[in-house]
């Protein structure tokens, strides 16, 4: 074994306090809020403000419940492990590899978007080329050790927070009229287009389903912190903090866009928030600067895409549901073919994204739509089940959801009523019709799976 400690189910405990806090910091952050934040916006006007705060409130409430399950019993399984005990075998099945296919795809989509900018700075090299390299290198770099994946995303997590509050304090100078460079000043642009909901609460609903996905992410802490020593403990302060972290990262750097930029105007989705607020402040090179920017998160995002790939179906194999070399792992305690089966994967879905018809690949991007509610809705099920369970036993609950049961429940009837509404709306649909139909097909191989496990028990106690 490697110098750090091995963690009861081999995987290396490698990772960090330093590590798995920047993760649980930066982990949230992706290109959605650099450059997709102008979509909402542009959509619901400077109410978006409303949709991102309902969305942040939900991932706290999810993160909430999955810390309580998680500092109880800290799992690389995380959510899907819980909903296997809670829940049953058949959903910590669905629900392990409805998020394995989601991070899956996650990182030929990442590796295309860091190829397209570095394509622009070197156009003669193919973006398929950057694409090939960047996804071998990132491989090979969670291959050895987990303290690489930690390492990585240590860095890629600074510059991302440091560009952020780098903004949000130029920003802070335009608003009040301190920055000389700047075209831009104060907060009239908050109500004086058309006013502060322009568009309707309907826009704001729709952007809410939006912002929803980029907080996709945030649950990775409790994946890694597995891989941590005293796990319960960085859990505990990961999901303490995650309320500031979204405000500070996503409400206040929003503010200052909708603040000093018009909601309607047309950059804003074409070019990106950050970058237009920036031109419209003289900052010089600022597309240059966000291009950077975006090219670390979209690395750090395909990065961490790799290792929950990989850490999702090493539980899954560790519980009999993955093929089983999927479970080994090398002297570093680093599972290897898991890494190198989800690698492969992702190579596929590139490959299909080439040679099968465009409908094709659109429809299997389609289907991780709505998984991230899917991931949602089940931690909200198994904690208020798992939480019954406990009581039950007499446990002590050390790291508990608040009011419960009343603000499970809520999340639970939020979660299906923004399902219902996608299905209804016409944007949406499709993503929750291919999410569906992959759901079905995956609960389908999991109830077959556990029929099998049953009949292969009652088979050895009949030979017994």
């Amino acid at each position: 074994m490697s110098s750090s400690q091995s963690s009861s189910n081999g995987l290396e405990q490698g990772l960090k306090p330093r590590h798995v806090t920047m993760l649980s910091i930066a982990g949230v952050i992706g290109a959605g809020l650099f450059v997709g934040s102008g979509h909402a916006i542009a959509a619901a006007g400077p109410a978006v403000l409303l949709a991102y705060a309902a969305a942040g409130a939900l991932v706290v409430l999810v993160m909430r419940m999955l810390g309580e399950m998680a500092v109880a019993s800290p799992d690389t399984g995380s959510f899907s492990t819980y909903a296997d005990r809670a829940i049953g075998h058949w959903a910590g099945f669905t629900i392990g590899w409805l998020y394995w296919w989601f991070w899956v795809l996650v990182i030929p989509l990442e590796a295309n978007a860091a190829a397209t900018i570095l394509h622009a700075w070197f156009p003669n090299v193919a973006i398929w080329a950057f694409t090939l390299v960047i996804t071998l290198l990132l491989t090979v770099t969670n291959l050895f050790s987990v303290k690489n994946y930690g390492e990585f995303e240590f860095w890629f997590a600074l510059v991302k927070v440091i560009a952020i509050i780098g903004f949000i304090g130029l920003g802070i100078l335009a608003i009040f009229g301190f920055l000389p460079t700047s075209q831009v000043s104060g907060v009239s642009h908050l109500f004086d287009t058309q006013g502060f909901l322009p568009n309707g609460m309907g826009a704001v609903l729709g952007a809410i389903l939006t912002t929803m996905f980029s907080f996709m992410g945030t649950e990775i802490v409790t994946i890694a912190a597995a891989e941590s020593k005293n796990p319960g403990q960085q859990i505990s302060k990961a999901t303490n903090s995650v309320i500031w972290r979204i405000g500070l990262f996503y409400l206040v750097s929003i503010f200052i866009v909708v603040a000093l930029v018009p909601w309607n105007d047309p950059i804003l989705a074409s070019v990106g928030s950050y970058q237009t607020v920036l031109e419209r402040m003289g900052i010089p090179n600022a597309k240059l600067i966000v291009d950077i920017v975006v090219l670390v998160a979209v690395t750090s995002c395909l990065n961490s895409a790799l290792y929950t790939a990989s850490r999702m179906m090493f539980s899954l194999g560790k519980r009999g549901d993955a093929p089983a070399v999927s479970q080994r792992t090398n002297k570093s305690g680093t599972p290897y073919w898991a890494v190198m089966l989800s690698t492969a994967a992702a190579f596929i879905a590139v490959f299909a994204n080439y040679v099968a018809p465009a409908a094709v690949f659109e429809f299997l991007l389609a289907s991780s739509g709505a998984i991230a509610l899917l991931v949602y809705l089940v931690i909200a099920i198994s904690q208020l089940r798992m939480r019954k369970q406990r009581m039950a036993r007499g446990e002590k609950i050390a790291f508990s959801m608040w009011l419960f049961p009343g603000l499970t429940y809520a999340v639970i009837v939020f979660i299906v009523a923004a399902l219902t509404i996608m299905l209804f709306q016409e944007a949406h649909r499709v993503e929750i019709l291919a999410t569906g139909l992959l759901s079905l097909l995956v609960v389908a191989a999991g109830l077959f799976v556990a029929r099998r496990r049953k009949l292969q028990k009652v088979g050895a106690v009949v030979l017994n």
